[in-house]
């Protein structure tokens, strides 16, 4: 082994937050704040600084922040990312010569020692970092050398001493550190940075087809547009469309997703494409591009934006199936395969072939279709399936969308392996869906928030709990009645502070396909027009959750999630609260929706910064009732027939 010609004379390890080693970026939002720490240390006894650097990528300049050293080795720093984009940080430690030396004549400073030597040593310092400082501050440290040299000459070691160390001296070098035999971490550390409404935002689906009055009647943009102002008074924040494109004629799919389709019906919205256009068109029957301008300037105006489901499968009549046929998967007599799910079938959709030998065009042209729907006021894209496409596909197309349009959110529909979601919110999805739909008992929903709020996944994972989707409907819904409706609202809204529901959850719709997890007469084959004041709707609980939402900033939170304990394996608590504790929330969910349970909750008083013998108000926000409360055991009572679930703000007295 070759001797090296250099090496790093300072150690820096064990890097946090970071992802795969720094292969993939971490993920904040504007205005967060990034805390990082590392492990920093070198052989021999200087002292050491680190400082931590960061900039937005394609600056030149680097922007620094001294760090702080811990037990152990451990340093710590922090920032704050004030814009959408990419950015980097990383870490230049140092060992700090003047300082050491600073130290080293300290101890060495007793009564008769003879410190010239060193004196000497501490003015080669002093004079290096003059060459390294700003034009004031080289003035007074080279007016300082002088005076210790005189003083030196003098015989007075220890005036020297004083002038070489104290805090003039101190203030000036911390100005100039001689950097010449530190470490800077290398390559820097990626960090993506999104818009806010990527981790707090509540999302509302709907199908624009079903938003008229009248039964059997298509609905229209315009029809969509008189929903919107709903949809807001309800307190969301984002409208979620289903495909609006043409839908194909071939093997078009009937009521309850049956194989013969009779005239009037109209068809799956997943099966895109006929002569009218492909996902660069609409459906006739919704309206006219004046009428999207309408919508999407409606949106605008009630500050709701805009998610568009981004689907890549194709109708036998799309265009891309003449125009491009080598982009689609072929039996061996030639004719083109249908999509298959084993034991699924959709004989009504060709899937895209990424092996095809035209990949480029079939790459470019998929990312045309997210560009254009941008310039038509889309902002956000739920993506179907993203897990049956190549995972490098999805890394180049987000780049690309976001090397143009930055504040673009892509959702990941991938109700797949975890390796495999956790890949795809690495490489650019800034939300999942989650297994959150299927777990329903304490354990389980403790288990899978801790592993998705409080581990490595925090940094690059975030999890958009629906409730409801219209292929998903739970069973806990199917036999819970509106209870359980209630709970799961409550459960998806503050367990994660991005959270969504299918249009006719409000309604505690419920009727399923017998033995299976699929609405009956579902809205995907059909038109649904609804009664929107039907008898024991939820709507107003549900706006209120919305609204306790946006009042309450320790809700507007992802990773700050405690659970708290309370002795009934019926009933699930926990908290969420802010930095400072200007906002603690505390939920209490029975998880029976046929059944009253109590349970005593513990409080952790400590946490919250409370004394032990200190009284405290709690403030119900779903009921508006108050408490005044003391001590850190609280009796606690939910049930089916008068309420579910408490969301508490915990105040001082």
């Amino acid at each position: 082994m070759m001797i090296p010609q250099d090496y790093p004379r300072v150690i820096i390890e064990a890097v946090e937050p970071q992802v795969d080693g720094g292969r993939f970026p971490i993920k904040r939002v504007v205005g967060e704040r990034v805390v990082v720490s590392a492990d920093i240390y070198k052989e021999g006894h200087d002292k050491l600084a680190a400082v931590l650097k960061v900039r937005k990528v394609g600056e030149k300049r680097w922007h620094e922040s001294p760090m702080t050293q811990g037990d152990n080795d451990r340093w710590h720093g922090e920032f704050t990312v004030a814009a959408i984009g990419r950015w980097e940080y990383t870490i230049e430690a140092y060992a700090e010569r003047y300082l050491s030396w600073v130290d080293e004549i300290t101890k060495k400073n007793v009564p008769g020692a003879n410190l010239n030597s060193e004196l000497l040593e501490g003015l080669v310092i002093l004079k290096t970092s003059a060459a390294l400082a700003p034009g004031a501050e080289r003035a007074r440290i080279n007016g300082i050398i002088t005076a210790i040299e005189s003083a030196l000459a003098a015989g007075e070691q220890q005036g020297a001493i004083d002038l070489g160390i104290g805090s003039v001296m101190r203030r000036s070098m911390a100005s100039c550190p001689d950097r010449s035999e530190g470490y800077e971490l290398a390559p820097p550390l990626a960090i993506l940075v999104n818009r806010p409404i990527t981790r707090f935002a509540a999302w509302y689906e709907f199908f624009p087809r079903s938003q008229g009055t009248m039964p059997y009647r298509h609905g229209t943009l315009q029809d969509s547009i008189r929903r919107l102002r709903e949809v807001k008074a309800m307190g969301f924040d984002v409208v979620y469309l289903p495909p609006i494109h043409p839908i194909g004629h071939s093997f078009r799919k009937g009521k309850n997703n049956s194989l013969v389709a009779v005239p009037g019906d109209v068809g799956s919205p997943w099966a895109i494409g006929n002569e009218h256009g492909g996902h660069m068109a609409l459906e006739p029957q919704l309206g006219t591009w004046d009428d999207w301008d309408q919508f999407v300037a409606t949106c605008r105006d009630l500050r709701i934006e805009i998610a568009l489901d981004y689907v890549m499968n194709c109708s036998p009549e799309h265009p891309y199936v003449a125009e491009h046929p080598d982009w689609f998967f072929h039996r061996p007599d030639g004719s083109i395969k249908y999509a298959e799910n084993p034991p699924k079938k959709y004989q009504d959709v060709y899937p895209l072939n990424f092996g095809t030998s035209d990949r480029a065009g079939l790459w470019q042209e998929m990312l045309k279709i997210f560009l254009f729907w941008v310039d038509k006021g889309v902002t956000t894209f739920r993506v179907d399936n993203p897990h049956t496409k190549p995972v490098p596909f999805w890394e180049w197309v987000i780049g690309e969308v976001h090397r143009r349009h930055p504040e673009v959110i892509f959702l990941a529909e991938a109700f797949t392996r975890p390796k495999m979601m956790r890949l795809l919110a690495k490489v650019g999805f800034a939300q999942s869906y989650t297994y959150f739909t299927w777990r329903n008992e304490k354990e389980e929903l403790t288990e899978y928030v801790s592993e998705l709020t409080s581990g490595e996944m925090k940094e690059y994972f975030t999890g958009n709990f629906f409730a409801n989707t219209p292929d998903i409907l739970p069973p806990i819904l199917q036999y819970g009645g509106r209870p359980a409706f209630i709970v799961r609202a409550v459960l998806a809204a503050t367990l994660s502070s991005v959270y969504g529901i299918y249009s006719g959850y409000e309604l505690c719709e419920n009727a399923a396909l017998p033995g299976k997890e699929e609405y009956l007469d579902s809205e995907k084959y059909e038109i649904r027009v609804r009664n929107w004041k039907a008898a024991g709707n939820i709507t107003h609980i549900i706006t209120r959750i919305n609204q306790i939402r946006h009042d309450s900033p320790a809700l507007q939170t992802y990773n700050h999630v405690r659970f708290l304990a309370v002795d009934n394996p019926q009933m699930i608590a926990y908290a969420k609260m802010t930095d400072d504790l200007s906002d603690i929330i505390v939920c209490v969910v029975n998880l029976d929706p046929f059944h009253k349970q109590y349970a005593n909750l513990h409080i952790p008083l400590a946490t919250f910064g409370i004394a032990e013998d200190e009284q405290y108000q709690a403030d119900d926000l779903l009921s508006d009732e108050r408490y005044r409360w003391s001590g850190s055991s609280v009796y606690i009572e939910l049930s089916p027939t008068t309420k579910m679930a408490h969301i508490i703000k915990i105040r001082r007295w």
